[in-house]
């Protein structure tokens, strides 16, 4: 029977695997609902939307990620619909469950993958296509979309990789990018619709309808062209596919108050990458950072007030258990209350274990008195900042605005005040970098240690260095840009880890970490690349690859002999995607997805990223044009509300809403 749980079946197979709790459920604040939650039609007709959501890593890795989290709950809520949680399957258990016989299941219900309606996965990095097909061939869906019956799921790609999800094209379904919430809710609609009236037209029928909204993209609805030199000609819709757009838009969540979640954070049974409670501060950044995708692609600046805020970290925390709160967002120093909020929620949580964290820190955005909030009732750990380029020259062509006074000052003041490690985290291979613009990486780590030696007094000062290969992505001023090869990548960081070493004085204080140029050239290849590139990934995937983020299973060596073999009677080769400049003219193959970005806007900023030209932030300045906001009928965010999160409201409203929920 469709719906059953499978756990029986399972049960003999986890004490054969590593790590058999991630397999399990039952984490608190999960959830499983009745199968047929939603009842029959007077036909009939089932009237419930079912939707198995993937984070297509670990599950360590997926279950902390927030925007998976995010709309399992907002789907829960629905009484005619119902969302469980699937993860990508350790090799070990994937080779149990094919002696077994058993699919691809659910953490919650331990149901089959292939039994729900929807198949949605959740794509922040492409190195995680290989683990998608895995998931397919265990749940017994076709590969190839074009296989697919009407039985078998719909699978919709979204996260900030499906912005260009091209390389992935035949095997998805349909993509959705741009935010979530809405988004699930609009398919779970027309889905339910189509199952009530008894699903007229089958899948195809299904699919048109999701396509015509103007806001899902149907792959299998539009027809690419190509130049005999490899480029492409068009993307056009298909002629037999009537009403569908020539160009998908993005979905913007205005209001996030009105969109509070998490409002039960899950809490893993298995130890996650994340041991704590994370409450998005706002969605969107503006800094123009050129380099940066989820900047660009997430704009305008949405901010959730700081009375919203407060509530949701009170009611999380009373939800979970908690002790740390994280307060994400893509720069959380910038939210315009970020002082009045860190130094409320340490002023309500004092005397308890409750810790606030800041990701990675803007230089210019950092002053101690934020910092000493976010430490009163926790633990002193280091602090991480992020110039992402070693020269000042490199950093105006990234519109990265930080000067190396503003770091030197900032970690003077943080080094004296009590800390005691500074991370710095930088990029290699930027546009028109050089050797040059690298080695002052390590002149730039010689004079922190220098500052945090004289201003605290002490020997005992650390500075890691981590260093990450820039990969060219769509939807930036960047997306033209070459990508600077491995074996170009290598010997750069090579010398600066000489450079390092050599260092006498302050070597020794300075830690550096590295990732090597191959793994960046094949994210590449799959962030910037087209149809073509599909053929590749399944060679890969045939061939072993599974689990490609992680350093232990990636192989460039499988990779590369997979392209030879797959692109062999095509006109273009990994080099083609990866280290070749485009230029204006060229048709990017994600062109006709909008994010709201102007494509001459992008342009214009990379040419003056080549003339090192730097632009302010928009929230701050007026307008720059980018097209963001008049295209997608959004606008800019931002308080101040001059609201304070003293007295305490809401305090204690968490534990009710949680004695609810287990009841």
């Amino acid at each position: 029977m469709p719906g059953e749980s499978l756990f029986n079946a399972l049960e003999p197979l986890l004490e054969r695997v590593s790590k058999p709790i991630q397999y399990v459920g039952g984490e608190l604040n999960s959830t499983v609902k009745e199968w047929n939650v939603g009842g029959h039609g007077p036909s009939g007709e089932e009237l419930t939307t079912r939707w198995a959501l993937m984070y297509p890593d670990a599950y360590e890795v997926g279950v902390p990620n927030q925007g998976v989290m995010i709309l399992y709950e907002v789907i829960n809520e629905r009484p005619d619909a119902l969302a469980e949680r699937t993860y990508a399957v350790w090799p070990d258990m994937e080779g149990a469950l094919r002696e077994a016989g058993l699919p691809q299941f659910t953490v919650d219900g331990h149901r089959a993958v292939g039994d729900f309606d929807l198949f949605g996965v959740s794509f922040s990095t492409e190195l995680g296509y290989t683990n998608l097909l895995t998931a397919l061939d265990l749940a017994g869906i076709p590969l190839h979309s074009v296989d697919r019956g009407l039985d078998h799921p719909i699978v919709v790609a979204g996260g900030h990789a499906a912005f260009n999800p091209e390389a992935i094209a035949d095997f998805i379904d349909a993509a959705v990018i741009g935010d979530g919430e809405q988004a699930v809710l609009a398919i779970t609609d027309i889905v339910g619709e189509w199952k009530a009236a008894g699903r007229p037209g089958g899948r195809r029928e299904l699919l048109l309808r999701l396509a015509r909204t103007g806001n899902v993209y149907v792959p299998a609805f539009y027809d690419v062209s190509y130049l005999p030199d490899g480029r492409i000609q068009r993307v056009a819709p298909a002629a037999d596919a009537p009403g569908v757009p020539w160009r998908v838009a993005k979905h913007t969540v205005m209001d996030l108050d009105a969109w509070p979640y998490p409002k039960q954070p899950l809490v893993p049974l298995a130890e996650s990458v994340h041991e704590r409670m994370s409450v998005e501060i706002f969605r969107g950044c503006t800094r123009g950072c050129r380099f940066c995708q989820a900047g660009m692609i997430t704009r305008p600046v949405r901010e959730r007030s700081i009375t919203g805020i407060g509530e949701m970290v009170e009611r999380g925390l009373a939800a979970t258990g908690f002790e740390e709160v994280g307060l994400l967002s893509l720069s959380s120093a910038d939210h315009s209350e970020i002082a009045d909020l860190t130094k409320g929620l340490a002023d309500r949580y004092e005397g308890t274990q409750t810790g606030l964290s800041l990701p990675s820190t803007r230089v210019d955005a950092f002053n101690i008195d934020l910092a000493n909030e976010l430490t009163r009732n926790g633990r002193r750990s280091g602090l991480t900042f992020a110039p992402e380029g070693g020269s000042e020259r490199i950093r105006r062509v990234i519109n990265k605005m930080v000067s190396e006074e503003d770091l030197i000052n900032t970690v003077a003041a943080a080094y004296g005040a009590g800390w005691r490690q500074v991370k710095l985290y930088f990029m290699c291979g930027l546009p028109t970098e050089t050797d040059e613009d690298v080695l002052q990486i390590a002149e730039l780590a010689t004079k922190v240690i220098e500052t945090g030696r004289r201003v605290s007094g002490r020997r005992d000062i650390r500075c890691t260095v981590s260093i990450g290969g820039f990969v060219p992505k769509p939807h930036t001023p960047f997306q033209w840009a070459a990508q600077l090869g491995a074996e170009e990548t290598d010997a750069r960081l090579l010398k600066l880890r000489e450079a390092i070493r050599a260092d006498k004085r302050y070597g020794s204080s300075i830690g550096f970490r590295y990732h090597d140029g191959q793994p960046g050239i094949i994210e590449g290849l799959l962030s910037r690349g087209d149809r073509r590139v599909g053929k590749v990934i399944e060679e890969v995937w045939r061939a072993g690859g599974r689990f490609d983020g992680w350093s232990e299973h990636f192989s460039y060596e499988r990779w590369m002999a997979a392209a030879e073999r797959a692109l062999a009677d095509e006109p273009v080769d990994v080099a083609w995607y990866t280290t070749r400049e485009r230029d204006q003219n060229e048709v990017l193959p994600w062109d006709h997805l909008d994010s709201g970005l102007d494509k001459d806007w992008l342009w214009e900023d990379w040419q003056e990223a080549l003339d090192e030209r730097e632009v302010d932030d928009c929230r701050w300045t007026p307008c720059f044009d980018c097209g963001v906001c008049p295209q997608m009928g959004t606008q800019i965010e931002i308080g101040p509300t001059g609201k304070r999160l003293l007295p305490l409201t809401v305090l204690g409203s968490g534990r009710e809403q949680m004695l609810e929920h287990q009841h």
